[in-house]
């Protein structure tokens, strides 16, 4: 009469086992359930939310925050965290415009050869000031909270002096050259939705296709572990605060000549969007797990969220961060004990 409860035991690890794989794959296709679900319900709320022209417009303004979510997610996946791209985005302008400003002034220089350069500084200055991160969390051991912390006031501050508490505007024959980065179009889709695809298919193709994805995650589960198995753990984690940084600066690239000038408030609250973006795509805040898809998703998913309420006015558009804000607690809460 002993063996039957024996037997049975098998039985139910794999009733348990295939019950969390199910509740594994719902959690990844949740994300875009609720994006389906959203736009129907933008659709009708008002009709002019699923025109071609609302939907572009949707996908341009996600640009910018969706690039800087893609470096997000391996540095959240990796374990770490980033406060600062927002500041880091608004200091990264601002030395662009200062800088192509000056050489605008001096003779010899073609206008497009200055606004070459400028998109150079952009990627340089993204990749040193993430390298800068990487080295002060790895080999300052601090924690990345703290160091993101104070950089998010470094950075912010820094573009306050130079600007003299004012704004840095771009040169009108620099503006016209350089705008068409933002505001032509291949094949009738906006030029930053083309690299933010570029961006997002680059970044899936590196974190699920490569050694260096396959490390990233490995940290995030477990870091002790990881260097056990021989992972160059720090090197690791430096890079993928550099990987953030470049994303940083090729979304300023974009986003300069929109308004052609810089100011203490640029990229004001994009670190609590892009990690908004992140968490609600379905990366897991204690590391170990994620999918560049559901970033992409969780990005556009919020900025359908602030377009119906653009459109509709069911509660103020002021409100919008503390809805990116509810969703951040809310994913965390749902995320307890996950790793």
């Amino acid at each position: 009469m002993q063996p039957a409860p024996t037997e049975a035991a098998p039985e139910g690890r794999r009733a348990r086992a295939a019950a969390l794989r199910l509740v594994h794959r719902l959690a990844g296709v949740g994300p875009l359930i609720g994006l389906i679900a959203l736009c129907v319900l933008g659709t009708l709320l008002n009709r002019d939310f699923a025109t071609a022209g609302n939907l572009l417009n949707v996908l341009t303004r996600t640009s910018f925050i969706g690039i800087i979510s893609v470096g997000m997610t391996f540095v959240i996946i990796s374990g770490g965290i980033d406060l600062s791209v927002g500041s880091m985005a608004a200091l990264i302008a601002g030395v662009m415009i200062w800088t192509m400003n000056t050489l605008a002034g001096t003779h010899g220089l073609a206008p497009l050869a200055i606004v070459a350069i400028g998109m150079a500084i952009a990627l340089v200055l993204g990749a040193v000031f993430g390298l800068a991160h990487g080295l002060l969390i790895t080999r300052g051991r601090i924690e990345p909270f703290i160091v993101t912390l104070g950089t998010l006031g470094l950075f912010r501050s820094v573009l306050t002096w130079l600007a003299d508490g004012g704004a840095l505007t771009l040169q009108n024959n620099l503006v016209d050259l350089y705008g068409p980065v933002y505001y032509a179009s291949l094949f009738g889709i906006p030029v930053p939705v083309w690299v933010f695809a570029l961006t997002a298919a680059g970044g899936a193709l590196i974190l699920n296709r490569t050694a260096f994805g396959r490390h990233v995650q490995a940290i995030g589960s477990n870091e002790q572990v990881a260097r056990y198995a021989a992972i160059r753990v720090d090197r690791v984690k430096c890079a993928t605060y550099v990987l953030l940084g470049v994303c940083v600066g090729v979304a300023t690239v974009l986003y300069v000549p929109r308004l052609g000038s810089a100011t203490p408030t640029t990229g004001l609250l994009w670190e609590l969007e892009a990690i908004a973006a992140v968490v609600v795509g379905g990366t897991a805040l204690k590391g170990g797990e994620g999918r560049v898809a559901g970033t992409v998703v969780g990005a556009v998913l919020l900025s359908v969220i602030a377009n119906i309420l653009n459109l509709t006015s069911i509660i103020s558009v002021y409100l919008n961060a503390a809805v990116q804000g509810v969703a951040i607690i809310a994913v965390a809460f749902l995320q307890r004990g996950r790793r």
